[in-house]
């Protein structure tokens, strides 16, 4: 009975939340590749337009098995107030059923509730019970902040009572 947390991270902030969520809930992690380029002013303008369609991409690893786990946290950041194309597209390929899921997104602005919103209806289509989610504020954080407010969410939403 384990916790396997599923993330996708372009700038490096929600790498360091997943990281520090899962140091302090002893779960496995796993990284999502987005093999598009999204560097750059007119690439990152165009991902804000795909996340904003719902556009799939092309993903390392193409699925996982989530058999072994209970538990499924999927963490991705906020564009234009959508989830990432890459964490979409992981979700679509996931058998959820059964599974207990927590989400939650990094943000630079207040647009990550309806980032939050939609990972929940794509992970209840998919046949899992959302158990939990929160939103971080990334901007103008330094690396030290973003750890302290991550390790106050799992205090304050009591995420240790998700551990297997």
């Amino acid at each position: 009975m384990t916790t396997l947390i599923i993330y996708y991270s372009q700038g490096g902030t929600t790498d360091l939340v997943a990281r520090t969520l899962a140091k302090k809930l002893g779960a496995y992690l796993l990284r999502i590749q987005d093999l598009k380029n999204r560097e750059g002013f007119a690439n990152r303008l165009l991902s804000s337009i795909s996340a904003f369609r719902e556009s799939k991409t092309e993903i390392a690893p193409a699925s996982v098995d989530l058999t072994p786990y209970d538990t499924i946290y999927f963490g991705t950041p906020t564009w234009s107030g959508n989830p990432t194309p890459a964490i979409l597209t992981m979700i679509d390929r996931c058998n959820l059923r059964g599974k207990d899921v927590v989400l939650f997104a990094t943000m630079d602005s207040n647009r990550g509730d309806a980032n939050i919103a939609r990972l929940e209806e794509k992970v209840k289509m998919r046949g899992a019970r959302v158990i939990e989610s929160f939103t971080i504020a990334t901007k103008n954080k330094s690396p030290e902040k973003l750890i302290s407010d991550t390790e106050a969410i799992i205090e304050m939403k009591d995420l240790m009572m998700y551990r297997r």
